[in-house]
């Protein structure tokens, strides 16, 4: 009689991971009041998990992009690396730390599907804290039930909501080369965002004359009126909002004024913070161009009686650069199946948002972001579907073991 052959060597584990549990840390996460530049406790709790799970301590580490990033900060990235079990190349999770500063003191409640934060003032913070949680949760599940995986990297960076600070200045080499990288962010699990806008940022400083607005008005120039007439320039022209012309299109808004002090003073100095986006870097340098002749074509308009007229000086810089996926670049394509086997039917999609997957694409590390189930985000109605976050738990388990 021939010899039955023994295949549960073969047999793939049970990549269910404990959906229960994974639901409790996110609760946990959207809890802690860690916004971009103070995420040390979020660090802190995650770093505790996976000791607890196992993890050594050599192998979980923070970095010194704060030495790099303008906002400074008070920790770095936060990594964690694991040798390989199984051949394969290694492949990076990541999901950024920080929230926006409306998620502060945010009360995470389930009711039903649906989580949302109790306190009604303050968002949710599930941007992007069940994204750390989907990819902590496959951090943890490997290291309690020893799952079969290949070389992995977890990654959590900082200050992603305030200019992608934490992937733009994040030192790569500590990542130790990821061939295959997946970033959970925003939208449905089923949501595959292949590329992503780029976007500049502009500090505008508009410098006019102070004069009493009721004895001597003549003798001022408005930095007020300055910044008023560019901002309606650009309106008429069509360089504000969202923006198509020549079949190309983009975006532009001024998002901040600063300035003056009382209403008897012609306003002498005018602050404003602006952005342009497009993903034609062409486009882009365009509207920042638009930007440019607006500002100073009323600056020299606004004079006062002895000839002077005002002045305008503005920064900018690249925010990030726009990226695009190729079709068969193989993190898609290994994330494509593993939706389908969590019971979904996977879509690309392109984003007019910047996400740390421009940085990570833009330095070389091809990387395609997932949603967790995240809803209305940046808003007091910001919501969590828990559905579409189990499902993104399914996904990232399968995603980190290759199986």
């Amino acid at each position: 009689m021939p010899k039955k052959m023994d295949t549960s060597a073969s047999r793939a584990p049970d990549l269910e991971p404990d959906l229960d549990a994974a639901l409790d840390l996110a609760l946990r996460l959207m809890a802690v009041p860690a916004r971009s530049g103070e995420e040390r406790p979020v660090a802190e709790l995650i770093t505790g998990e996976l000791r607890r799970a196992g993890a050594k301590a050599g192998d979980v580490e923070t970095d010194d992009v704060t030495t790099r990033s303008p906002l400074g900060g008070d920790v770095g990235n936060l990594i964690f690396k694991l040798p390989g079990t199984r051949p394969g190349p290694r492949r990076l999770l990541m999901a950024h730390l920080d929230t926006v500063p409306l998620c502060v003191g945010a009360r995470p409640l389930r009711r039903g599907r649906f989580v949302r934060s109790a306190d009604k003032t303050t968002g949710l913070g599930a941007d992007d804290r069940a994204g750390c949680a989907v990819v902590l949760t496959a951090a943890l599940e490997i290291l309690r039930r020893k799952l079969p995986h290949p070389p992995l990297t977890f990654f959590w960076p900082v200050q992603e909501e305030v200019g992608l600070f934490g992937a733009h200045y994040a030192d790569l080499t500590r990542l130790a080369k990821p061939k295959l990288a997946f970033n959970w962010d925003g939208g449905a699990a089923e949501k595959l965002t292949i590329g992503a806008t780029g976007a500049y940022r502009m500090q505008i400083a508009v410098t006019g004359c102070a004069a009493h607005a009721g004895g001597a008005p003549e003798r001022g120039v408005s930095a007020v009126t300055v910044a008023a007439l560019a901002i309606a320039a650009l309106q008429r022209d069509g360089w504000l909002g969202l923006i198509e012309k020549e079949g190309v299109r983009g975006t532009a808004n001024v998002g901040v004024v600063r300035g003056g002090d009382a209403t008897n003073v012609v306003t002498d100095r005018v602050e404003l913070r602006a952005e342009c986006r497009s993903h034609d870097p062409k486009f882009r340098r365009r509207i920042l161009d638009a930007f440019t002749e607006a500002f100073r074509s009323a600056a020299a308009e606004v004079r006062n009686v002895d000839g002077v007229a005002g002045k305008v000086k503005i920064d900018h810089w690249l925010d990030y650069e726009s990226f695009r996926l190729a079709e068969n670049e193989p993190c898609v394509l290994e994330a494509e199946p593993a939706a389908r086997d969590a019971g979904l039917a996977p879509v690309r999609a392109v984003s007019n948002g910047g996400l740390d997957a421009n940085w990570l694409s833009a330095r070389g590390i091809p990387t395609v972001t997932l949603g967790c189930g995240q809803m209305h985000v940046h808003t007091v109605n910001e919501r969590l579907d828990v559905r579409a976050f189990r499902d993104a738990c399914r996904i990232g388990l399968r995603l980190a073991t290759g199986l």
